[in-house]
C-alpha cells in the first residue's frame, strides 16, 4: 500500500535529543505521514473507526505542509490504544531524504514513535544510518538510538554503542570508532579493520557537517599507538582545519628531522598550510602554502625559510657563510572569457644549494613564466615572458636569458586557397642577457597545406612556405660557440619552402591479426640561406630522430632552417592481434647540395649527402609489457650511434621499469651535444598480498672521452632508493633508504632514511 498527504501542522521542535547524522528531520517525515493516516484508513476502509476529528489547518499550515510519500506491505489502526501501525518494508520520503524500516508505530496518546528493524535514514547529504531501533516523541523533541552505525557518503563509518542529542542539537555518541577501512570482505563476511579511531565520546553537528572526537586513540591493527587530541572531522568530504601526523627522515648533512604541518580551512575556496622543520644538526625551517579558488581562476604559493651555512665559493676554497635562505614558488591559472586565459608561474631560490639540500627538489634550473593566450577555432595569441634560474654549479647566471616579451599569432584563413588551408604567423622574441649577447627577433610567414587521397590510396600533402625574418644582436662574442654567435647589428633573411609528401597505406592479414605496411617519400626543397648570418639561440640541439625525419625544418626551432633539396624515405609497419600491438618505422634522406654547404655539426647524422638510419620499435601486450626501442646507425657501417630503450615489465603490483640511454655521436665542439651513457631502473615487488619491496637508481655510465669535461669514471652511481611498503584499502605505512652519490656545495653527498604514513579519509600524509 502507498499513499501521500500535505495535510497537518508543521510544529517546530524545540532543542532536545535527536539521533543524529539529521535522524531527527527523518524521523519527522515518518510522523508527518502518520498523522495523516488514520483519515486515509478511513477513506479506504470505513469499517475501520477513525480516532478524534482532524483540525482543519489553516491557510499558512496548509502553505508549509511538507509533501510526503511512504509506502508499506500493511498499515493499520488499533482503535483501542490509538496506535497507527505500520507493517514490512516501510518506506517515507520527502525531498532527498528518506526512511526505511521494517516496523513503525505511532501511539497517539503519549506521542511516541518508535521504529524497530533494520533501519536505514538517508539525509540530503547522502550519509546513512543504520540501526535496529529509534524512539522520538510527536513532536521529534527527544530521540535515542543503541548500537548504531553511520556510513558517510564522502567515506568512512562511524559506529557507536549508544547516541543522544544535548540541548544545543548537537548528537552525542559514547564508545564511538570511526574507520576508513572496509569492514568486510568480498564475501561479505566481517573482518578488523587496518585502523580506527576509538573515542570515549563523539560530537556530531549535522548543520556544520562536523564530526568531533573527546579522547581519541588511533589504533593499528588492533594496538593502541597515537592519541590524537582535537581530532575533527567532516561529513560531506571538506577538509577540516587540524594538525597533520608529522614525518620522520634522517639524512647525512642535516642529521635527524622531524617536520609538520598545520592545516587551516579558512572556506570552501581558500586554505592555508602552515609547517615547521626541526633539524639535530641545523637550525630550523618553517614553511607556508596558500591557496585560493576564485570565480575567474585558482593559485597557489608555497614558501621555505631557514637559515644556516651555505657554500659561497665553488672553486674549492673554503667559502662558508650561515645567511637566510629560502625558496618560493607559485602557480595559477585564470579564465576570463572562453577564449582569453591567463597562466603564470614563479620559482626563486636564495642560492643554488638549497633545493637539493633540504630534499625540496633535484631540479637544476627553476623557470618562471606568464602566458597571455587567447585560443579560438581559427587563431592563437600568446603574449609570454620567462626567466630562467640556473642551479647548476658551475653556470654562470648572467649567461642566462630573460626572455620578454614573446609573442606568437597564428590564424588560418577561412576560405581556402587552391583548394588548400593557409596559415598566417607572426612571432617576436627579446632576449636580455646581464653578461652575455642580447638577441631580438622578429617573422612573419604563410604556410600553405592543400591534403589528397588518390585513387590509387595514397595519401598525398603538399605544402609551401614563405617567411621574412629580421634579428638584432649586441656583443655576440659573450657567445662560447661561434656558430651560435650570428651577426652584431641588424640582419635580414627570408626563407621558402616547398614540399610534396606521399604515403600509400596497404592493409592486409597476418600471423592471426591484421598488419599496415606503408611506405613513404618526401620531398623537400628551399633556397640556400645566410644562416650563420643570425643567431641560434632555440635550435641548438639538433639530432637526426625519427620524430623529425619528416619535419621540413629538422631543426629544432626557429633560428636555424634546414636549406637545400632533399628526399626523404621511410617505411611504417604496424601489426595488431587480440592482446598485442606492434609497430616500428625506420627512414633515411639523401641531399642533393654539397654536405660542405651545410650548416649540421658533424656526427648529428645530417651532416653527409646520405643521412644515417633512424628508427622506433614498439612493442605492446595487453597492460604487462610495453618495449619501446628508438636508434639511429651510421649510414657507413652500422654502428649505434643513439640506443635509447624504455621497458616496463609486470602488473601494477609487480613490475620492473628500465631506461637506457647512450649518445655515440663523437661530437667535440658543440657544448649543446655532448655523449653520454645513462642507465635508470626501477622494481616493484609485492608479496604478502599488501607488502610489497621498491627500488629505482639512476646511473651515469659516460667515461672520460665521451665527456671530456668533466671526465667520468664510466660507472657513476647518481642516486639509489631502497624501501618496503605496506597498503591495503585504507592504509599505507613504510620506509625508505636513499642514497645521493653527488656532492653539490654543502649539498653532501650521503644516507636518508625516512618514514612515511599515510590513513585513508582522515587526511594524514
Amino acid at each position: 500500500m502507498s499513499g501521500g498527504s500535505t495535510n497537518g501542522s508543521r510544529i517546530a521542535a524545540s532543542p532536545g535529543l535527536r539521533p543524529p547524522a539529521r535522524a531527527a528531520a527523518l524521523c519527522a517525515l515518518l510522523a508527518l505521514a502518520f498523522a495523516a493516516a488514520p483519515a486515509a484508513l478511513a477513506a479506504q476502509d470505513k469499517a475501520v473507526p477513525t480516532g478524534p476529528p482532524e483540525q482543519t489547518p489553516t491557510e499558512t499550515e496548509t502553505e508549509t505542509a511538507r509533501a510526503i510519500d511512504f509506502e508499506a506491505e500493511q498499515l493499520a489502526y488499533d482503535r483501542e490504544v490509538d496506535t497507527v501501525i505500520a507493517l514490512g518494508n516501510v518506506i517515507l520520503r520527502s525531498d532527498d531524504r528518506s526512511v526505511r524500516a521494517d516496523q513503525v508505530s505511532w501511539d497517539r496518546r503519549t506521542g511516541n514513535i518508535i521504529a524497530t528493524g533494520n533501519i536505514r535514514l538517508v539525509d540530503e547529504a547522502g550519509n546513512q544510518l543504520f540501526t535496529d531501533q529509534i524512539e522520538l516523541s510527536e513532536t521529534f523533541e527527544a530521540g535515542a538510538m543503541a548500537e548504531l552505525l553511520i556510513a558517510l557518503r564522502a567515506g568512512g563509518r562511524l559506529a557507536a554503542r549508544s547516541a543522544q542529542r544535548d540541548e544545543s542539537g548537537i548528537a552525542v555518541l559514547t564508545d564511538a570508532a570511526y574507520t576508513a577501512c572496509a569492514v568486510t570482505d568480498a564475501e561479505g563476511c566481517a573482518k578488523n579493520p587496518s585502523w580506527r579511531i576509538t573515542a570515549k565520546r563523539v560530537t556530531f553537528d549535522q548543520e556544520t557537517q562536523r564530526i568531533r572526537f573527546t579522547g581519541a586513540m588511533l589504533e593499528l591493527f588492533g594496538a593502541r599507538i597515537l592519541p590524537l587530541p582535537g581530532l575533527a572531522l567532516r561529513t560531506d568530504g571538506k577538509a577540516e582545519s587540524g594538525f597533520l601526523v608529522p614525518d620522520f627522515r634522517v639524512s647525512q648533512v642535516n642529521g635527524l628531522e622531524m617536520s609538520g604541518e598545520y592545516y587551516w580551512r579558512l572556506g570552501d575556496n581558500r586554505d592555508l598550510t602552515l609547517g615547521a622543520y626541526v633539524f639535530s644538526n641545523v637550525a630550523p625551517m618553517a614553511s607556508a602554502k596558500w591557496r585560493h579558488l576564485t570565480d575567474k581562476g585558482a593559485y597557489q604559493v608555497t614558501g621555505y625559510l631557514t637559515a644556516s651555512d651555505r657554500l659561497t665559493d665553488f672553486t674549492g676554497a673554503a667559502g662558508f657563510q650561515n645567511e637566510p635562505r629560502g625558496y618560493i614558488e607559485g602557480n595559477g591559472r585564470f579564465q576570463f572569457s572562453p577564449e582569453w586565459s591567463l597562466t603564470s608561474s614563479i620559482r626563486l631560490a636564495t642560492d643554488r644549494t638549497f633545493l637539493r639540500r633540504y630534499d625540496l627538489s633535484r631540479d637544476d634550473r627553476l623557470r618562471s613564466t606568464i602566458n597571455l593566450e587567447r585560443i579560438t577555432d581559427k587563431s592563437y595569441f600568446s603574449l609570454a615572458g620567462w626567466a630562467t634560474q640556473t642551479l647548476r654549479i658551475n653556470a654562470q647566471q648572467g649567461q642566462i636569458p630573460l626572455a620578454l616579451p614573446a609573442l606568437d599569432f597564428r590564424q588560418i584563413v577561412a576560405d581556402p586557397v587552391l583548394g588548400g588551408e593557409v596559415e598566417l604567423q607572426v612571432n617576436s622574441l627579446a632576449l636580455l642577457r646581464n653578461d652575455g649577447q642580447d638577441t631580438q627577433r622578429a617573422f612573419a610567414g604563410a604556410k600553405w597545406d592543400l591534403r589528397r587521397l588518390t585513387g590509387l590510396g595514397q595519401v598525398v600533402t603538399m605544402t609551401a612556405l614563405v617567411r621574412g625574418d629580421v634579428y638584432n644582436t649586441d656583443n655576440i662574442l659573450a657567445t662560447t660557440t661561434p656558430t651560435y654567435r650570428g651577426t652584431e647589428g641588424w640582419t635580414t633573411r627570408g626563407i621558402a619552402t616547398a614540399a610534396i609528401d606521399i604515403e600509400w597505406p596497404f592493409a592486409g592479414e597476418a600471423f592471426g591479426g591484421t598488419q599496415v605496411l606503408k611506405p613513404r617519400v618526401q620531398i623537400v626543397a628551399s633556397p640556400k640561406l645566410t644562416n650563420l648570418a643570425v643567431p641560434n639561440e632555440d635550435a641548438r640541439a639538433i639530432d637526426l630522430e625519427d620524430s623529425n625525419l619528416f619535419a621540413l625544418n629538422r631543426f629544432p626551432g626557429y633560428d636555424r632552417v634546414e636549406d637545400g633539396t632533399r628526399i626523404t624515405w621511410g617505411v611504417d609497419w604496424e601489426l595488431q592481434r587480440p592482446g598485442w600491438r606492434v609497430s616500428t618505422t625506420i627512414g633515411q634522406s639523401y641531399r642533393f647540395d654539397d654536405p660542405e654547404d651545410q650548416i649540421f655539426p658533424v656526427g648529428t647524422g645530417l651532416s653527409e649527402r646520405v643521412s644515417d638510419f633512424v628508427g622506433r620499435t614498439q612493442i605492446r601486450y595487453r597492460n604487462f609489457l610495453n618495449l619501446t626501442h628508438r636508434f639511429r646507425l651510421d649510414k657507413d657501417d652500422l654502428a649505434i650511434r643513439r640506443n635509447e630503450i624504455d621497458a616496463a615489465i609486470g602488473s601494477r603490483r609487480t613490475y620492473v621499469e628500465i631506461g637506457y640511454l647512450r649518445l655515440n655521436r663523437d661530437i667535440q665542439t658543440v657544448e649543446d651535444l655532448r655523449d653520454r651513457e645513462e642507465l635508470r631502473a626501477a622494481a616493484r615487488i609485492a608479496f604478502g598480498r599488501k607488502w610489497s619491496m621498491f627500488g629505482s637508481g639512476v646511473f651515469n655510465l659516460t667515461n672520460a672521452d665521451e665527456d671530456p669535461v668533466f671526465q667520468p669514471d664510466g660507472f657513476e652511481p647518481i642516486r639509489t632508493r631502497l624501501g618496503i611498503a605496506y597498503q591495503d584499502d585504507c592504509i599505507e605505512f613504510g620506509a625508505t633508504w636513499r642514497r645521493d652519490f653527488i656532492t653539490a656545495g654543502d649539498a653532501a653527498r650521503g644516507n636518508t632514511f625516512q618514514l612515511f604514513f599515510a590513513l585513508r579519509n582522515l587526511g594524514f600524509r
